[in-house]
């Protein structure tokens, strides 16, 4: 079934007015009488006829105020996803660029300098795999943005285990905590499911817990909590840390936005990852919202449907 624009919505509106009002004049002779009569008398169709020819004319101008309604929100609408377009092309091309020059960089010394030391070649290759495994990471936080943005119905759902989700990525970045002290508190019952997509489902608690660990901290502690609704499961993911600055909240689910560029390329971060998190939620029929704790952290509340 076709959605109606916004210009149909307001058209049909006031037409349903003037065929209430007609309705109305000719099934009351008087519509001030404290108890509505039927009519008894002759009605004035003359007067009646008129009532039609002047909402005649006005459903006509109406219509032709609501296409031209339609087509301006069209062209803004346009107009937008093409300014975001472009905006979001420019960013790909900046991110690109960094890992694609060092890869070149580190392969042409090697190939310009057949007799380099072996240690050094040695960290050259190892440095131009790290830029490589994030030139991959970034390609792959792309692919997965698009298929949310234009590939939903292609998106395979099925009933998702959450709490073991949540225990495997806990598992995968005991480690990665480990190194910078950090705790992470994994307090979600048992018995978490809900129908949707696993490898996004997946992406919203990992980008999450990588995000804690990269910038909560040394010897930080991160929380992880969920409550049972009626039709959904609300979540809050928080840790003790710094939190950030209050400017920057709006700001952060936007795609390659960063609050620290430099440290965030530095630990590999593509500048994408929160921007997954909140348009995955969004597919799953869920909210989030960001702030920072009392006392210093920053707190992610999210709800997940259960269907």
């Amino acid at each position: 079934m076709r959605k109606l624009t916004e210009g149909n919505k307001m058209f049909i509106s006031v037409m349903v007015v003037f065929a209430v009002y007609a309705l109305i004049f000719v099934l009351f002779e008087d519509i001030d009488r404290l108890f509505l009569e039927p009519i008894e008398e002759i009605t004035p169709w003359h007067i009646l006829a008129f009532s039609l020819v002047v909402m005649g004319g006005l459903a006509l101008l109406l219509h032709r105020y609501a296409r031209h309604m339609d087509e301006r929100i069209s062209r803004e609408q346009a107009e937008k996803e093409n300014r975001m377009r472009r905006e979001l092309t420019q960013n790909i091309a900046h991110e690109l660029k960094t890992p694609v020059s060092s890869i070149l960089g580190y392969v042409d010394t090697i190939l310009e300098n057949p007799n380099i030391d072996p240690e050094t070649r040695h960290q050259f290759v190892v440095r131009t795999k790290a830029q490589a495994e994030r030139l991959t990471s970034l390609l792959q936080d792309i692919s997965t943005l698009n298929r949310m943005d234009y590939a939903q119905d292609q998106l395979v759902r099925e009933p998702v285990d959450i709490t073991q989700i949540v225990k495997d990525i806990v598992q995968e970045t005991r480690l990665a905590a480990s190194e910078k002290q950090m705790t992470v508190h994994n307090r979600l019952p048992d018995g978490i499911t809900a129908v949707g997509n696993y490898s996004l489902l997946y992406s919203i608690f990992r980008n999450l817990v990588d995000n804690a660990i990269n910038y909560a901290g040394r010897g930080a502690d991160i929380e992880i909590l969920a409550m049972e609704k009626d039709d959904c499961w609300n979540f809050v993911f928080q840790d003790n840390g710094p939190g950030i600055p209050a400017e920057h909240l709006s700001r952060i689910f936007e795609r390659f936005y960063r609050i620290d560029k430099g440290r965030s390329r530095l630990l590999g971060g593509t500048g994408l990852g929160l921007s997954i998190v909140k348009n995955a939620v969004q597919l799953h029929g869920g909210t989030i919202s960001v702030h920072n704790v009392d006392g210093g952290g920053l707190c992610f509340e999210f709800s997940i449907s259960k269907e």
